[in-house]
């Protein structure tokens, strides 16, 4: 038996409905090209910039439609809403704009910037719970208690109608569009968009991307209802879902073509692409439909549209994203070596590497190690270097000139 959540249907109507809402709201977010991209996939690719949407997010789209149709009576008790960064800054500046009074639940460990933009933009944000499903159940308590309309992040039709303005944006910049790519979380932006696009083109392939370690809707897909994740590990926070929506799951099993994964190092590599080659700060969320890309190149028809949902992504973990990155780019090199403790060691050490074209970031002794002998000690180092082909070539340098090379 196929899986019904008996939700109330969704139409374009419904989705033009909402662009005409958030004129003057929401900015009709730029599409850029990328030359590299195209040449990768053979085939034009554009980059659809969510992340300069206002909040860095297309969130504000859907919470500004569900907070607008909100009764008189609704608006006066307040909304509510739970979330790690990105609905929470759409909810808090749609009330804003909407003049109604809203309190946003974030995890404890939220990064400080999501914290303080969501607060600038006018909510109340309480701290709760180290896992984004205690804040939402915390956020759903303070409903109960106080008679505030909780704003799901992606699970009521509203929200997804928002969220499919997107979709008509893209067949408006780029009307001969083949393939689009979107990440899929809770599945609202995915839903939205494969409502807008396949009602005015049904030759269109919508293709959703799921991060390895949060991908909820292949078994969800498979079991033909929502099914939840036991274990979730990602640093795509945005699309760090563990089970699908009712609302979207239903319109994504109809109507999307494809939900594929993608790794984390894919994901590291697409947010340093995005980054070096397209100048855009993207959040690991954001960067999964490059990383998609990046993955198989060769199975796109163009001309391809790849959304960059978001660009809220924490500065340390940018730091740690882009060293992972580089390092899956072979553009990076850490290596821990023995040798022995005598005056000269490290500079000859030295030489030997740059005589290898490496450049040492950083460099670090270890002489109390029960492992090492009197004699030794050990030296971690991290290397810029050139590529794959440059890292082995630094190994075997290292090697040759009779280094025990730990890792």
């Amino acid at each position: 038996m196929n899986y019904r959540s008996h939700a109330p249907a969704l139409i374009l109507d419904d989705v033009r409905g909402a662009q005409k809402m958030l004129s003057g709201v929401a900015r009709c977010t730029p599409m850029e090209g990328s030359r590299y991209l195209t040449r990768l996939v053979g085939a034009p690719v554009h980059l659809k910039c969510e992340n300069l949407q206002r909040t860095g997010s297309f969130k504000l789209r859907g919470a500004y439609i569900r907070i607008a149709g909100l009764s008189p009576e609704e608006r006066a008790a307040g909304v509510v809403a739970a979330s790690a960064g990105n609905h929470a800054q759409g909810v808090a500046l749609a009330s804003s704009l909407l003049g109604v009074r809203s309190t946003v639940f974030m995890p404890v460990g939220a990064p400080l910037p999501k914290v303080a933009a969501t607060r600038e933009y006018g909510a109340e944000v309480r701290l709760h719970g180290q896992v984004v499903d205690e804040t939402l159940a915390a956020a759903q308590q303070y409903a109960r208690d106080s008679g505030a309309v909780f704003i799901h992040p992606f699970d009521h039709p509203d929200i997804i109608a928002g969220q499919g303005t997107v979709g008509l944006e893209i067949l408006e910049q780029c009307p001969e569009v083949r393939t689009i790519l979107v990440g899929i979380g809770g599945g609202g932006l995915a839903a939205g968009v494969a409502v807008a696009v396949k009602a005015l083109r049904p030759d269109v392939r919508i293709i959703g991307v799921q991060a390895e370690g949060a991908a909820a809707y292949p078994p969800s897909l498979a079991a033909g209802r929502p099914t939840s994740l036991d274990r979730l590990q990602t640093m795509a926070d945005g699309i760090k879902v563990g089970r699908p929506g009712d609302v979207p799951f239903e319109i994504i099993a109809e109507l999307v073509d494809e939900v594929r994964t993608v790794s984390e190092d894919e994901l590291s590599s697409a947010l340093l692409l995005c980054l070096e080659r397209a100048k855009l700060v993207v959040e690991p969320a954001g960067a999964s439909p490059v990383a998609a890309l990046l993955s198989r190149p060769e199975s796109f028809q163009g001309p391809v549209v790849a959304v960059l949902s978001g660009g809220n992504v924490d500065p340390l973990l940018m730091q740690r994203t882009l060293r992972h990155g580089m390092a899956a780019a072979g553009r990076y090199l850490s290596l821990r070596l023995r040798l022995t403790d005598r005056p000269g060691a490290l500079a000859h050490l030295l030489g030997v590497l740059s005589v290898a074209d490496a450049n040492v970031v950083d460099v670090s002794h270890a002489r109390t190690d029960p492992r090492l002998g009197l004699t030794e000690v050990e030296v971690e180092l991290q290397l810029e270097t050139k590529g794959p082909k440059h890292c082995t070539e630094v190994r075997e340098a290292l090697v040759n000139a009779g280094y025990l090379v730990v890792s």
